[in-house]
């Protein structure tokens, strides 16, 4: 580890730390200032964000990130303006009668300097999402972005310094020497978005310093299709869910279950609803690359994989494209052994397994980690409620995909593997808040009655607690 580096990040940890100190509530006005520079710095620099994260993935859709990285945030920073007095509001909270008139608090207050480390798949997304929570907080904040997305990473570096001070919110650019000593340094808590397994590194980083982690990973997050679904509407569905951003999406559907007489007639209608939304995959400006070409070359060795151990492959085109644009790809006849079958795909490939009684295709999710995601298509309530009921998913959306990330009314956030802690809404907020309680004795307690020296009339009176309390 250099040195110069560790001490440049404790600095910049330091500057920040001594800012909360000098402000550690701030006030109404305030949070709403920041929340407010926050959606105005997304709205003014969209197009250029929409298109560094274009250079960035060599080709992204325009569309996607005004809807999935900017238009997210946007809402969720007038969510925030909206409902943040309310959230930082000192709340009563019920007192037993034992302990009348005295009276209990909840006050929330910021937590100090918060951490956030953000991957490449929704590089201005998922750094802002989590930033604008800690800011309605009443934090400060600090940012290391994936170096896999730079062009993105240096104008979010920039645009930052240009609305926020230093000690509110700053962006590090670095590598992953960088990453791995930012997420080493003593926060007062640290978010991170990415992987199983580098979040697991994260956690142990965490550690040392006993701070407290929010973990957004991911998983194989699967969509299981009821026989009384419309297979048409399902397809169009799944198609829009698993193609967006070309499946780089950590709640994309990973893998399809099916009724194994409908397996066939699912992916047709898959393979005609891909055509619908793309009717060409080379230079099509809606449909994004893959972001590097390791992460091209690993799903190319997926597809090899899955062909030599027998799979059927069904490409939904004939294009050829000359940059990193994947064609997608349905896979039939998958088997456990195929690395497509035990890793998370992460990108516009999508098998679809048969099963026979509704019962297997909850044991077949049960058999794995527990998903960030889980969707389920039909119209029968019995078998939906059974889905619901016994299986786990980090969230799940009933006749559709991906949407259930977009409520700010609900809270976001893994279980398991798929990780842990939610934001979002007033949960992200609670996330970074201490939530301190507060018991108000009254002058007329009748808790001296319990002072020492003891006897009789202690054991009387904790008689009768014991019965009314």
């Amino acid at each position: 580890m250099d040195p110069a580096l560790h001490d440049r990040l404790r600095l910049v940890l330091a500057q920040q730390r001594a800012a909360f100190d000098r402000e550690r509530l701030p006030t109404l006005a305030q949070r709403r200032d920041r929340l407010e520079r926050l959606r105005k710095m997304t709205s003014t620099h969209a197009t250029a964000l929409a298109e560094a994260m274009a250079r960035d993935f060599g080709h992204r859709s325009h569309h996607e990130s005004l809807l999935a990285d900017l238009f997210t945030v946007e809402s969720g920073a007038r969510h925030a303006l909206r409902h943040v007095k309310r959230w930082m509001a000192v709340k009563r909270a019920p007192t037993a009668l034992h302990f009348l008139p005295a009276g209990n608090r909840l006050m929330p207050q910021p937590l100090g300097v918060v951490g956030i480390v953000s991957p490449w798949n929704y590089p201005y997304y998922l750094a802002m999402a989590p930033a604008l929570a800690a800011l309605a907080a009443g934090n400060r904040v600090m940012i290391k972005p994936s170096e896999l997305t730079p062009a993105t990473s240096a104008l979010m570096a920039r645009i930052v310094a240009e609305h926020f001070s230093p000690d509110e919110m700053t962006v590090v650019i670095g590598d992953a020497e960088v990453g791995k000593a930012f997420t080493e340094l003593p926060f007062d808590h640290l978010f991170f978005t990415g992987s199983t397994a580098v979040g697991r590194l994260v956690a142990q980083a965490a550690a040392q310093h006993l701070t407290p982690v929010t973990l957004e990973l991911g998983g194989k997050s699967p969509a299981i299709v009821d026989r009384s679904a419309d297979l048409t509407l399902t397809a169009e569905r799944l198609a829009f869910g698993k193609l967006l951003n070309a499946g780089q999406t950590c709640v994309a559907p990973d893998y399809v279950l099916a009724p194994q007489e409908l397996v066939r007639p699912l992916a047709d209608a898959l393979a005609a609803a891909v055509r619908r939304h793309y009717p060409r995959i080379a230079d099509n400006p809606d449909y994004t690359a893959i972001v590097s070409p390791r992460h091209h070359a690993r799903l190319k060795g997926l597809l090899d994989d899955a062909r030599a151990r027998g799979a059927t492959l069904l490409p939904t085109h004939d294009d050829t494209p000359a940059d990193r644009r994947l064609v997608p790809t349905l896979l039939l006849d998958t088997t456990p052994d195929m690395t497509v079958m035990r890793e998370e795909i992460f990108g516009p490939l999508l098998p679809i397994l048969p099963y026979g009684h509704p019962s297997e295709a909850i044991a077949h999710v049960n058999a794995g980690d527990r998903p960030l995601a889980l969707y389920w298509f039909g119209d029968d309530k019995v078998a939906r409620d059974e889905v619901l009921a016994r299986t786990h998913a980090g969230g799940v959306t009933v006749n559709d995909c991906i949407w259930h990330l977009g409520q700010e009314d609900q809270p976001f956030g893994g279980v398991g593997a798929s990780g842990m802690g939610a934001y979002h809404g007033v949960w992200g907020f609670n996330t970074f808040s201490k939530l301190k309680p507060v018991f108000l004795q009254s002058r007329f307690a009748g808790t001296k009655l319990f002072h020492p020296p003891y006897g009789k009339t202690f054991d009387r009176l904790l008689g009768l607690l014991k019965r009314i309390a």
